[in-house]
């Protein structure tokens, strides 16, 4: 059984904007039958080239349907240029988070607003484009498509690319090629963010402070909680969970899911966590 968050299972019961815009002035349908999801996205604009209505239909599981109801509250009032900076994570953060086998469901709202905003620009239909080589050929995922999404979620798992795209998760005949790609996208990224040279202890401490500051503080004091960095060992980095976070059953989940994925995305992806009384 997944474990929603209650802001998932409350737009999954009462999901915002269902339906379809009547002339719209964008449309864009992503997904398939074959793979499980298929999510529409049409949006009308006002006189200032905002998003004054917009609204979705999709073939989906609960994560579906809740992610494209937090994309069309994320997107309305917003200009094109706005909303196409939206990103999946933003639609999963925007929902307290999704479990992790999920996560293609936030990559799929991301794909249907670019493809309606495609259309409104052009006139056609985007038509879902398989650029570079396809990878995993059970679900026609491409080595382009992988790398965005690992570089975007600074992904470094098969098991997450799994989760994010549904790449390898059939007969797993390319989990090779996904993990070779996950490899290159994070040399990439190294060398991009001053090469291979360490950070010093000083550096790691006051990434991981910022880092809690600006992504974990606010969300867990939504509910009351707070995060106290405790020491850092290397990767070994030990927190203190404050107020409302003490004591919650769903302590050990916040720690790895919300607190220790952040820190991996943007400090280390070597970094574990660990909770101290």
């Amino acid at each position: 059984m997944w474990e929603y968050s209650e802001k998932v299972i409350e737009h999954f019961l009462h999901p915002r904007n269902v339906g379809e815009v009547e002339n719209p002035d964008g449309v864009g349908e992503v997904g398939s039958l074959a793979c499980g999801d298929v999510l529409r996205i049409s949006f009308k604009l006002d006189d200032q080239g905002r998003i004054a209505d917009i609204r979705f239909k999709t073939f989906g599981c609960a994560s579906a349907i809740a992610s494209a109801s937090a994309l069309t509250e994320l997107a309305k009032g917003k200009t094109l240029e706005e909303a196409e900076k939206i990103t999946n994570r933003d639609i999963a953060e925007n929902l307290g988070g999704l479990p992790d086998q999920k996560m293609h469901c936030s990559v799929l709202g991301r794909e249907a607003l670019e493809a309606a905003i495609y259309n409104y620009r052009t006139g056609r239909q985007a038509q879902r484009r398989l650029e570079g080589r396809v990878v995993c050929k059970c679900f026609g995922v491409t080595e382009k498509e992988i790398e965005r999404v690992v570089r975007e979620n600074r992904l470094t798992s098969v098991e997450e690319v799994t989760h994010y795209t549904k790449a390898g998760g059939a007969c797993g005949q390319c989990h090779g090629d996904i993990a070779a790609i996950i490899e290159k996208v994070w040399k990439d990224i190294r060398a991009e963010e001053g090469g291979d040279r360490p950070m010093t202890l000083v550096q790691k401490i006051r990434l991981i402070e910022k880092v809690l500051d600006e992504e974990v503080r606010p969300a867990l004091r939504m509910d009351g909680g707070d995060i106290e960095l405790v020491d850092v060992r290397d990767n070994r980095v030990q927190v203190r969970l404050r107020g409302g976070c003490m004591g919650c059953p769903m302590a050990g989940i916040t720690i790895k899911r919300v607190v220790e994925e952040r820190l991996r995305r943007s400090v280390s992806p070597d970094i574990v966590v660990e909770a101290v009384q």
